[in-house]
């Protein structure tokens, strides 16, 4: 068949064939795409705060010298981590002493037991 010679026609021309490495450079985009992508999403959600720690540090960070804004923020935080039952056996009474300093106009300084059991309540709180 290539013995014919026809007038006006070429021989055929051979094409590179790169599809291969083009499958390659395919594959090799698309890990690196997924692998970037499985890295961003560890650590979005490795950063990402557990409100617990965070209502922790708002307790531990409590001014005790404004009485009684410290009592009202003490009673809510409290509620929010007291989980098991020693943690809300202690935040009940925590909020119950401390309900004589809420809703007064004038309050007086906490007193050594309620500064304790806040103290308590804060060591046994799981974070």
């Amino acid at each position: 068949m290539n013995e014919l010679k026809i007038n006006g026609l070429k021989e055929l021309e051979t094409i590179p064939d790169i599809s291969f490495y083009m499958f390659l450079l395919l594959i090799t985009v698309c890990i690196i795409i997924t692998s970037l992508l499985i890295y961003l999403i560890y650590k979005f959600f490795k950063n990402r705060k557990n409100p617990r720690k965070q209502y922790y540090e708002i307790l531990k960070n409590i001014d005790l010298n404004n009485t009684k804004t410290a009592a009202y923020e003490i009673t809510k935080y409290t509620k929010m981590l007291a989980h098991n039952e020693r943690e809300l056996k202690l935040a009940d009474e925590l909020i119950s002493m401390l309900e004589e300093y809420k809703y007064k106009k004038e309050v007086k300084k906490f007193e050594n037991d309620v500064i304790q059991k806040y103290e308590l309540f804060m060591e046994n709180i799981d974070v």
